[in-house]
């Protein structure tokens, strides 16, 4: 029986301009690097602002610029179930970290991270471009591309059916 992917959810404040980005940008150096099966990713936001809306059309720019179509995607919420679904819930900042081990069951706060940090790209948050200019989002963009790259380099070069520290080895 093949193992089940691993299930990543990136999440920012509203789930319009950086965690809809991580989850694209994952999904393509996922399939380039032909580990597209062993992955089950989604975005989210600590925030339901704009729950139901695209991602900022500034993110789906700078994504096609790169050959990603994030087009699709609609912005969630962070839900409960959220916690027992995902084997990792990569926070864009330390503020989305913090809500998230906040809202999580004790049993689920360790498998929250800051993604840059998890990803081995050091302890800095993603900052939030949404303020700011196209420049803002290309810098995202890179910074975004570089952790997945690591990402899945770290989960990837490893058995899918092993746990990852620390987390369950399945979840439904």
């Amino acid at each position: 029986m093949p193992a089940q992917p691993r299930r990543i959810l990136f999440v920012c404040l509203g789930n319009i301009c950086r965690s809809p980005l991580a989850e694209g940008i994952f999904r393509s150096v996922a399939a380039t690097a032909g580990t597209a099966n062993r992955f089950a990713v989604d975005s989210a936001g600590t925030g339901a602002w704009h729950a139901g809306n695209p991602p900022d059309p500034r993110s789906i720019q700078v994504a096609a610029r790169h050959g990603v179509d994030i087009s699709a995607q609609r912005a969630r919420a962070v839900g409960a179930a959220d916690f027992e679904k995902f084997d990792l819930l990569l926070g864009m900042d330390r503020s989305n970290v913090d809500t998230l081990i906040g809202r999580a069951p004790a049993d689920a706060a360790k498998k929250v991270h800051l993604f840059l940090e998890y990803a081995g790209i050091g302890h800095r948050d993603v900052p939030d471009p949404y303020y700011g200019g196209e420049d803002g989002f290309e810098t995202v963009y890179r910074m975004l591309h570089e952790a997945s790259e690591a990402l899945a380099a770290k989960l990837g070069a490893r058995d899918a059916s092993a746990p990852i520290s620390g987390q369950a080895s399945s979840i439904t």
